[in-house]
């Protein structure tokens, strides 16, 4: 997602871009980001969750009649699993990790402001949300792979300055 800020992984040859991108297929890269919703998470009965972490599981397709955003569908959509964990609320906001399991177009944004999923934006977000900030308030905290030749796990982390 153009709009996200932090960290992205680029391969230097092609062995290790194939390498990588199996790792990507594969799920074994683990993906942290730091968001900032629009919103207080409170807990609620109907969607099964406390207010410091949980599980959003709602499957997203691309919108044909408004391209580029996705909307969840049930009959249609492709599987997308993102977990969360509350960090703070400060102001009337909430900031938290949010851990694609999945890697769908906009998951994240539309977990986020989906009223089956936390039922709030991430502050900034022109397409799901209110746009009420200078930019999307999402980022791509860590990232934690195997190196394509030496096999080590690396982590590279770089934090959010919101």
């Amino acid at each position: 997602d153009m709009s996200t800020s932090g960290l992205m992984v680029l391969a230097l040859t092609k062995r290790a871009q194939k390498n990588l991108q199996q790792q990507f297929i594969n799920r074994t890269i683990k993906k942290r980001y730091v968001a900032l919703l629009e919103g207080k998470i409170e807990a609620d009965s109907k969607k099964a969750f406390s207010t410091e972490q949980g599980d959003i599981n709602l499957p997203l397709r691309g919108d044909l009649d408004d391209r580029p955003r996705q909307l969840v569908c049930f009959e249609h959509g492709k599987q997308a699993k993102t977990q969360w964990q509350v960090i703070d609320s400060v102001d009337g906001k909430t900031k938290l990790y949010l851990y694609p399991e999945t890697g769908r177009t906009h998951q994240l944004r539309v977990h986020c402001a989906h009223r089956e999923g936390l039922g709030m934006p991430i502050l900034g977000d022109d397409l799901y949300g209110n746009k009420k900030a200078q930019r999307l308030h999402l980022h791509a905290q860590r990232l934690t792979l195997s190196h394509p030749v030496s096999k080590e796990i690396m982590i590279f982390e770089v934090e959010a300055d919101f």
